[in-house]
């Protein structure tokens, strides 16, 4: 049977009584995730285990890589089944992992099944799983309404073709998807097929050499993006660089353009510019940024040649651009163009400075106009969480926190908004029986609620 007990995580009386009594059943609003969004419109019933679990999952490959299974097993050409087992075997010792939890979670929530993932019981999983998706035809829908999921934001590049969202606002399904607009892609001039992007954008807006004419292209695809709901953007950068002109911009812009590669410091040059335009246009019309900051990314070049991006190596970056995010922050504000900001910082030893940074530049425009960002990535682990809820209470304000996302590509992980609910009603729980803080029950159980789902209801605008 699964260790995973009803008080999992809950280590005092008060701990169960806010999550069972306040948190529980709370929907949820997961406003930064990488679901693709034809899935969901399609609706297509799933085949089997490994198609929900594990395909495009590269938290569990990961994993898989660091047990030393084969390629072949993970993303190769070996069978759904042969990379289920081969999972299981994997987990079976991944104590303290947060997969080591999620995944029992998953397979209780989803599967009703509640044998302990190992070696052992990988054949049983395998054929109690299928057996239960065909029994109950699971399809994304089902799996999204199950989870008590009201709103989801899928992350799309200015390019991306939004008929998909017009075609899901039709659909009879119990939750909203709105997509977050992204222009990393535009912004990525030392990119290979950079020249291949704007290509994209120019078949939807207008021919774009300079840049007068990639701003009003990139406008152009934003209103496009708030004509179907949208109403947060998206930002990700190892570092924030240095604010540069518009014209040594332009000249980096134009030199790609023409064809020619440009060197790292160019490239900084323009992203420098470019975050600069884009803060500035989200103000303009309202939209919060989530600005993601400290992933050091592919690093093994050989293997994205193989698999491309986001296939799970990723990493944190040791880069401090704090000084840069203060004088970006401090421009824009002066400029009165600084929109509602997420900050989501990768690496932990810049939680102070980033908490610290933000109460600077708040104000009445919305409860923690500026927000730091849940514990993310490589960082929404129960570590990653209570170190998280500790650098914010020390410095900042608990109750206008907006809470929990996935930033998944997987469906199943939603039991993660209540793997960081329990370790929020752990973290007050604890506080509340050692005399630390109210022990109003009901008061407290409300600003979890709040955390859980009406802090982000507000903030991003959507009711």
């Amino acid at each position: 049977m699964s260790y995973i007990k009803d008080e999992f995580l809950l280590k005092t009386k008060t701990a169960q009584k806010l999550y069972f009594g306040y948190a529980k059943d709370m929907p949820i609003f997961d406003y930064h995730c990488h679901l693709p969004e034809k899935q969901i419109l399609e609706n297509k019933p799933f085949s089997d285990v490994f198609e929900i679990w594990l395909a495009g999952d590269h938290y569990k490959w990961r994993l898989m890589r660091n047990y030393g299974v084969d390629e072949r097993m993970i993303t190769g050409d070996a069978s759904n089944k042969e990379k289920f087992i081969a999972y299981c075997k994997t987990l079976g010792t991944a104590f303290g992992n947060p997969l080591y939890h999620w995944s029992q979670v998953e397979l209780k929530d989803f599967f009703n099944c509640e044998l302990e993932i190992n070696e052992e019981n990988a054949e049983l999983i395998w054929d109690w799983c299928n057996e239960y998706i065909r029994l109950n035809n699971i399809t994304p829908q089902k799996l999204i309404e199950q989870s008590n999921v009201k709103y989801l934001f899928t992350t799309n590049e200015a390019f991306d073709d939004l008929s998909t969202f017009e075609a899901i606002a039709k659909k009879d399904y119990a939750f909203k998807v709105y997509p977050a607009f992204r222009a990393d892609k535009l912004m990525g001039v030392e990119m290979a097929a950079y020249n291949d992007f704007i290509a994209k954008v120019e078949a939807l807006t207008t021919k774009i050499d300079d840049m007068d004419a990639l701003e009003r292209a990139i406008e152009t695809r934003l209103q496009a993006f708030l004509a179907v709901g949208c109403k947060a953007t998206d930002i990700a950068l190892e570092n924030v660089y240095e604010i540069s002109s518009r014209e040594d911009a332009e000249a980096v812009f134009k030199k790609r353009r023409s064809g020619a590669t440009v060197s790292d410091k160019e490239a900084e040059v323009f992203k420098g510019y470019l975050t600069y335009f884009l803060f500035k246009l989200y103000a303009k019309y309202g939209l919060a940024t989530e600005l993601h900051v400290g992933a050091m990314r592919n690093n093994n070049t050989k293997m994205f040649a193989v698999l491309g991006a986001d296939t799970g190596f990723d990493s944190i970056s040791e880069f401090n651009s704090i000084h840069n995010m203060s004088r970006l922050f401090d421009r824009l504000n002066n400029e009165n163009a600084l929109p509602k900001t997420i900050v989501f910082n990768l690496n932990p030893k810049m939680n102070s400075e980033i908490m610290t940074l933000i109460g600077c530049f708040q104000d009445s425009v919305a409860r923690g106009k500026l927000q730091f960002g849940p514990a993310w990535w490589f960082l929404d682990n129960k570590v990653g969480m209570e170190r998280h809820l500790e650098d914010m209470t020390a410095t900042g304000h608990l109750g206008a926190f907006v809470g929990m996302l996935t930033d998944s590509r997987s469906l199943l992980s939603y039991p993660r908004h209540h793997y960081f609910r329990r370790i929020l009603c752990n973290y007050l729980g604890n506080m509340m029986e050692n005399g630390e803080m109210t022990t109003d029950l009901a008061f407290v159980g409300k600003v979890v609620q709040d955390i859980s789902y009406n802090n982000a209801v507000a903030y991003l605008e959507v009711e």
